[in-house]
């Protein structure tokens, strides 16, 4: 009985006591973040990889969106998919293809271990953020109402001049006021 309980009293050695300790555990997990991030650094992509992966994913999110998305949760999917594949050009119907080159920009950000991807249109001047470059991959972000494909009116006809509105002409008589002449005050 004493050999079993004797383990437990036996003197630690300076390396077990640190590893034990709330110090040492943060220490070495700061060692290993030190890593990652040295490693983030070297495996950084270039920015020309950023754009042709990004074009990529804008090729495959093209091809996939023929219908309304139900929620947040199939964009996540699609851009999980989107990372770790590359998109068959050939499917991409060339005409939204090229409206998406005409109506939008793309423009790379290079950051301390990673790189980001922002688009640019009418519908956000100030950019958004479509994809983030680390360890050599580049990570979709992207969703397909961020896309300009065509440029016009969003809803109803915004660009009709109003005096292309015809009114019957029983009507006018009621639109149309004389000018009121002020002479004065007829009373004083």
């Amino acid at each position: 009985m004493d050999q079993i309980n004797s383990d437990k009293y036996k003197k630690k050695s300076l390396t077990q006591e640190f590893f034990n300790s709330c110090l040492g555990r943060l220490v070495i997990v700061g060692i290993v973040l030190f890593a990652l991030y040295i490693f983030a650094l070297i495996t950084v992509p270039s920015r020309d990889i950023m754009l042709v992966e990004t074009v990529d994913n804008v090729h495959e999110c093209l091809q996939e969106n023929d219908s309304i998305k139900a929620d947040e949760i199939d964009e996540f999917i699609n851009n999980i998919s989107r990372s770790f594949s590359a998109a068959d050009t050939a499917k991409t119907k060339r005409e939204v293809f090229k409206a998406f080159l005409k109506y939008n920009a793309l423009e790379v950000y290079s950051h301390p271990g990673f790189k980001t991807v922002y688009l640019f249109n009418s519908m956000y001047p100030q950019g958004c953020r479509i994809g983030i470059g680390a360890f050599q991959t580049v990570f979709s972000t992207l969703h397909y109402e961020e896309l300009v494909l065509s440029n016009g009116a969003a809803r109803g006809d915004y660009g009709k001049k109003l005096n292309e509105v015809e009114i019957p002409a029983e009507e006018l008589n009621d639109i149309f006021v004389e000018p009121y002449h002020y002479q004065g005050n007829p009373e004083n």
